[in-house]
């Protein structure tokens, strides 16, 4: 430094420079400045994270512990016995809640904490020491290591109040939103609840794989058994899942479960969980414990129909859907809703014994013609170079056979191979006719092939009304709520309707009994159509009983001409038939069930199975018809029962005499008539009624004993004759079917009669006229009657008394040529059945009415004969014959052998 004079001055002027004076105080307030406004942005940046903090606490859910319950539960169908038979499952909705801590195995609930939250019972919610050791693992590793440190009680918020967190899909600011979120509210659920109860709605909750959720229904799926009844071995499997339920999968990934599994028991035994007794159990059941969920599984598959259900529980859940609707009152879409996530507990009507017996006879080839038929049911897509799709389905293929190959040709094939080598056939020709390469890049098809003659049946105890076994198909189910043959599929009944729609009526309200008679002789329906009998011929006057016996077309036909189309119609209604018509039209021609072919089973859409068993069960039911249900009860989630099915609704349909009447001359069929192969049982009383529609499309069997009524089907899908003949009889397999079934059913049940009600009284008649015998001369037969219904006229179709021996009827009074003697008269049906030829007259008022003409009752010789001015000849010439006929007959010599008298 410079003292002297001259530095002096210089530093002093230096000192009082004003230029560095501003510099330095501008240096100094730019410092204070950048001080002030780090300060600031200090208390903005904290002040910005309180609020921002704040925010996100209150954009939080507020939430009670009654709201952290997984959303969305199976519905379980039970049998009557209270077995699980089936679920209906939507996405996370495969869950079954437990609602009481007792239920659940203390390993249970120790084996999620040790493998999940091993600090679970000393944290509030929140692990501080686990989040900073995932914080350091993650810093330590350049954030290649990331480790969750989330507790239990933030898992069940994640999995159900934060469902949407899978969303997040990499935003950082989101999950930090939902992680801030998760832990305040796991801070203040535990401030109020117990471990125990967190810890239970964590189990119900967890994906637990093999589309399982919650504890209860993964117990149910790997084992078979409530999770109440698992053992250490098995609690240490299910909670070793949670962490990757695909990858943890103990069905498909065994060998990674047990490896976790295996830490599992670890931690317990760390933990003073369990004994080293307990542990060392555990470990010898390692192999032990996977091939019992092998085996469970195996089992599952096959006898819950995984994928496809059964006919039986894709029956309930239309029935119950419907009655969500139109009974409880729930929309369509709220009664699905409920079905598929509402964790409804549905106890159906199904007897697990017998439907196991329904579903092995109807699998059982011993029951079906040996050569077994195919129904190809087939689609068809071509791609073109361009892209353009042409589509060709089942019908396009059948047309082109029908023009190119075979006529008759049906989509019914002996033999799967002789299916695909049609359809091989037919798409190279749609794809040389389009210009297209036969490579596989080029087309995709669709192949379903049915075994056929198809079946269907149902079961029902008919005093309750409930179903208690269904089948809807033959062969292999292909998935839920498929065609179901039995509830679905509308056929024509045949021969069945015969009792129903015909001599139902006609013995309840129409003055008729079994014992009152028709000929069975050439007969039209009112458009001059021929009726036509399913056997050869006609076989002349026949009773209601041997009608019903022998399945008889035109006394059943006769029969409901004269009790009216419309009062069989009705009465089929009022036996809950709802496919029935009173009138439609159909691309333009009109359609109506109110007509004489009703009692053949003529209709327009035909039946299901299970409409005529119930209509059948009515009859067997006294007269009471009742609901047919599939289910007795439906419970929602809160034990509350919704849908009451106890008791069905009932009618009386019938008188109860009228019911026993047509029951005893069912017990013909089964005895001695068209049914008789069914009869399973001499001891146990069967009553029952074949049925067969045109052309053998469609073949039935319902009957009855005191326990059950069981009506069965067989026919094809498409509507192709049953063959009748040979050794392949396909017209058998509905009544083969029936026997099969039902003689097991009943195999232990004590033979019973049916109970016969009050007002049945037995009286002789005349077989041939219905009436009273008249002594020595009528054949007298013993029949059943309804007290008031027994004939009081005697019989019109013997006579015994004087005779006109030219017209051989009874004299009429005059008659020149009378003789003693007896004879059997014409029938004298109701006159517009008597000709075997009616026509239709139109009245003055629009009405028509059916004319045939009448039958003699007595000789022609009358007051009009007499009135003829040329009778005399005409007696003349009538005596002439009449002397050629004794001639004839031998009761006078020849005219030529005649000699003189002596005188």
């Amino acid at each position: 430094m410079n003292y002297g004079k001259r530095g002096i001055r210089a530093t002093q002027k230096a000192l009082n420079s004003k230029t560095k004076k501003w510099t330095r105080k501008f240096g100094l307030s730019l410092v204070k400045l950048t001080l002030a406004a780090c300060a600031g942005l200090v208390i903005c940046g904290i002040a910005g994270g309180i609020g921002a903090y704040n925010g996100i606490l209150a954009s939080t859910p507020q939430i009670r512990l009654s709201d952290v319950v997984a959303s969305g539960e199976a519905t379980i169908v039970y049998d009557c016995e209270g077995n699980e038979i089936d679920q209906y499952v939507s996405i996370n909705s495969n869950r079954i809640q437990i609602n009481s801590m007792d239920l659940i195995p203390k390993h249970l609930g120790q084996a999620f904490v040790a493998i999940e939250d091993k600090r679970f019972y000393q944290h509030n919610g929140i692990d501080m020491e686990g989040i900073a050791r995932s914080g350091w693992n993650f810093i330590t590793s350049m954030g290649k290591r990331k480790e969750g440190a989330s507790t239990i009680t933030q898992q069940l918020l994640k999995n159900t109040i934060f469902t949407t967190w899978t969303e997040e899909d990499g935003n950082l600011i989101k999950m930090i939103k939902r992680k801030f979120q998760e832990q305040y509210l796991a801070l203040e659920i535990s401030k109020y609840y117990s471990k125990d109860d967190i810890l239970l709605r964590y189990m119900n909750a967890i994906n637990l794989g093999q589309n399982t959720l919650g504890v209860e229904s993964a117990s149910q799926r790997y084992f078979g058994k409530s999770c109440s009844d698992l053992t250490l071995s098995e609690c240490a499997v299910i909670a070793s899942i949670t962490q990757n339920p695909y990858y943890l999968n103990p069905i498909r990934f065994p060998e990674s479960n047990a490896e976790r599994r295996l830490k599992c028991l670890n931690i317990m035994l760390e933990l003073d969980f369990i004994t080293d007794a307990e542990y060392d159990t555990a470990i010898a059941d390692t192999d032990a414990v996977y091939a019992r969920i092998k085996a469970h599984d195996e089992d599952y598959r096959v006898s819950t129909n995984a994928t496809s259900g059964s006919y039986f529980s894709d029956a309930v859940f239309e029935q119950v859907r419907d009655d969500l609707i139109n009974i409880a009152g729930y929309s369509e879409t709220m009664a699905e809703n409920l079905l598929y996530a509402g964790g409804l507990r549905i106890e159906s009507t199904m007897d697990p014994t017998i439907q196991a017996i329904a579903d092995e006879e109807f699998a059982n080839p011993e029951n079906y013609p040996e050569n077994v038929k195919w129904y190809l049911n087939y689609a068809l897509t071509v791609y073109a170079a361009d892209g353009e799709k042409h589509n060709f389905s089942k019908e396009n293929m059948m047309t082109w056979f029908k023009d190119n190959q075979d006529k008759k040709f049906n989509l019914i094939f002996s033999s799967q191979d002789a299916a695909y080598e049609a359809i091989e056939m037919y798409r190279a020709a749609v794809m040389a006719d389009l210009g297209i390469a036969n490579e596989e890049d080029n087309y995709a098809e669709t192949v379903t092939m049915t075994p056929q003659p198809q079946a269907a049946m149902a079961i029902e105890d008919q005093s309750t009304g409930y179903v208690v076994a269904l089948v809807g198909g033959r062969g292999v189910k292909e998935g839920r709520r498929t065609l179901n043959r039995a509830t679905s599929s509308t056929r024509s009944p045949g021969s069945t309707f015969k009792v129903l729609a015909a001599f139902a009526p006609a013995l309840d309200s129409a003055g008729q009994t079994l014992a009152t008679v028709y000929n069975d002789a050439p007969f039209n329906y009112a458009n001059g159509t021929p009726v036509k009998n399913w056997y050869k011929g006609y076989r002349g006057i026949n009773s209601i009983r041997e009608a019903i016996r022998e399945s008889l077309n035109i006394v059943a036909v006769k029969t409901e001409t004269v009790i009216t189309p419309q009062l069989g119609y009705d009465y089929l209604i009022n036996f809950g038939f709802t496919t029935l018509t009173d009138g439609e039209t159909i691309n333009g021609d009109f359609f109506t069930d109110i007509n004489q072919t009703v009692a053949l089973g003529g209709l327009t859409h035909g039946v299901t199975p299970y409409e005529l068993n119930a209509a059948y069960a009515a009859i067997a039911n006294m007269g009471t018809y009742m609901e047919p249900k599939l289910y007795s009860r439906v419970i929602n989630t809160d034990g509350d029962v919704i849908l009451d099915n106890t008791t069905p609704k009932s009618k009386q349909v019938i008188k109860e005499t009228t019911a026993f009447l047509l029951t005893d001359a069912m017990v013909d069929v089964v005895t001695t008539g068209t049914g008789a192969a069914v009869n399973f049982n001499r001891n146990m009383a069967i009553a029952g009624k074949t049925g067969t529609s045109t052309d053998y499309w469609d073949v039935w069997f319902a009957g009855f004993t005191p326990y059950y009524t069981c009506s069965v089907w067989a026919g094809y899908d498409n509507n192709v004759s049953m063959s009748r003949s040979g050794g392949n009889r396909e017209d058998h397999v509905a009544r083969d079917l029936w026997r099969a079934i039902m003689s097991r059913v009943h195999e232990n049940l004590p033979n019973e009669q049916f109970t016969t009600p009050p007002g049945i009284v037995r009286a002789q008649i005349c077989p041939d006229s219905g009436r009273l015998p008249i002594p020595g001369l009528c054949a007298a037969k013993s029949e059943l009657f309804a007290e008031g219904t027994v004939p009081t006229e005697p019989c019109t179709v013997h006579y015994t008394g004087t005779l006109c021996r030219y017209d051989v009827l009874p004299a009429s009074p005059g008659c020149p040529f009378p003789g003693e003697g007896t004879l059997t008269l014409p029938l004298a049906e109701d006159p517009s059945l008597a000709s075997g030829s009616t026509t239709l007259t139109t009245n003055p008022d629009g009405t028509v009415t059916p004319v045939t003409p009448g039958v003699a009752t007595t000789c022609q010789h009358n007051e009009e004969f007499f009135a003829n001015p040329d009778y005399e000849a005409i007696l003349a010439n009538q005596a002439a014959e009449l002397m050629q006929r004794d001639i004839a007959a031998g009761l006078y010599p020849a005219p030529e052998d005649w000699e003189d008298d002596e005188d």
